[in-house]
């Protein structure tokens, strides 16, 4: 007599059944809890974007004031504040954790996927930095200043492209205006792209530590990992009103509590810290438009690992790829650490090395 075995086909239609019962490899770890989280961060920067935006004047005169005025006045404002303000940065901790995750086991390898996943990160960023503009402090104001400009390196237009983004000959009135608009438009935009995301990765299942594309040891996605998706988001959620109770401003600069003066440079202008590696590399090349491509270099080096064939599919069975990869997160993390240094030696020499090998290590990754 023949045992019933359950259909547990790698390929499946969201159309047809529930997520809840899609079928999931068996060996699958919390590093797959990633996507849960950020979807689950997602709800919470919005739901708590939208009560701020209550409260914000979008006006260059008022909006410190208004900003000050919710922490101080409005009932609950400051943990609202502080859970928009800190909740960014806990996003860029998961999706780098996500991205690294990918690039390690070959999620690029499900192009639709990783694309889409590329687009929402293009998007997040500009998100981040939109929303870091509008508190209007001092280094939100000259980090605008400062990013904007490097527009200025398009040949031809670029010059007429920074003034209509300001909307004047500098940031002012009309640009905070412009930035809240996109700002609150852009988070509808990332919670669509990841509706794509979710169902092309759902079209042909996960993948998993072995790298194993058409792995049939599978079981349903309820009850056993939606536990696993329950239990991490409870952990990190604790950690993190702890870090809000206890350290709110742990990764935020101490200049952004000093209304912003467009007649008093700060010494040092850097952006916030999810954007340091990136503004290493742009500051390590002297030419203004080499920098700044280098810059979209950085993010875009992504896009072109989907072209690569790789014989293994996981770093588990491949010392090569392992050390490229970790190698490559250890550019990541010393340019951004480096990216916080004032512009001179050693730190400047050490940023051009650490490119360098960062684009090198991403490459034969």
């Amino acid at each position: 007599m023949k045992k019933k075995t359950h259909n547990l086909t790698p390929v499946m239609k969201i159309s047809k059944e529930s997520i809840l019962m899609l079928p999931s490899p068996t060996n699958i770890s919390y590093m797959w809890n990633m996507g849960s989280l950020l979807g689950m961060n997602l709800m919470i920067q919005i739901i708590s974007g939208i009560m701020i935006s209550m409260h914000f004047t979008p006006e260059s005169s008022m909006a410190f004031e208004s900003t000050i005025n919710l922490t101080r006045e409005v009932y609950s404002g400051w943990i609202l504040r502080l859970i928009h303000m800190n909740g960014a940065s806990l996003f860029f901790i998961f999706i780098y954790i996500h991205i690294s995750r990918g690039i390690m086991f070959s999620s690029f390898l499900k192009k639709e996927t990783w694309l889409s996943g590329m687009m929402i990160l293009l998007m997040l960023m500009g998100t981040a930095f939109l929303g870091y503009v509008l508190p209007w402090g001092q280094m939100s104001f000259w980090g605008a200043t400062v990013i904007t400009n490097l527009l200025s390196a398009i040949p031809f237009l670029g010059e007429e492209i920074v003034k209509w983004l300001w909307g004047g000959f500098s940031v002012n009135n009309a640009t905070l205006n412009r930035f809240f608009s996109l700002h609150f438009l852009l988070p509808m935009l990332i919670s669509a792209l990841m509706l794509i995301h979710i169902m092309s990765l759902h079209e042909n299942g996960s993948s998993n530590p072995l790298g194993i594309m058409n792995n049939k040891e599978k079981m349903s996605f309820h009850p056993y990992f939606s536990w696993k998706d329950i239990l991490a988001p409870t952990i990190l959620m604790s950690t993190f009103m702890m870090t809000c109770f206890m350290n709110p401003f742990i990764l935020g600069d101490p200049e952004n509590f000093n209304p912003a003066n467009p007649m008093l440079t700060p010494i040092h202008i850097q952006p916030e810290w999810y954007f340091l590696f990136a503004y290493a590399i742009l500051r390590s090349i002297p030419n203004k438009l080499g920098g700044v491509v280098a810059l979209l270099l950085s993010i875009m080096m992504l896009a072109p690992l989907t072209m690569k064939k790789k014989k293994k599919s996981s770093s588990k069975f491949s010392p090569k790829k392992k050390i490229m990869f970790w190698s490559t997160a250890s550019s990541f993390l010393l340019l951004t650490w480096a990216g916080a240094k004032q512009i001179e030696e050693p730190f400047s020499t050490i940023s051009k090395i650490l490119s360098v090998s960062y684009f090198l290590f991403l490459m034969n990754t």
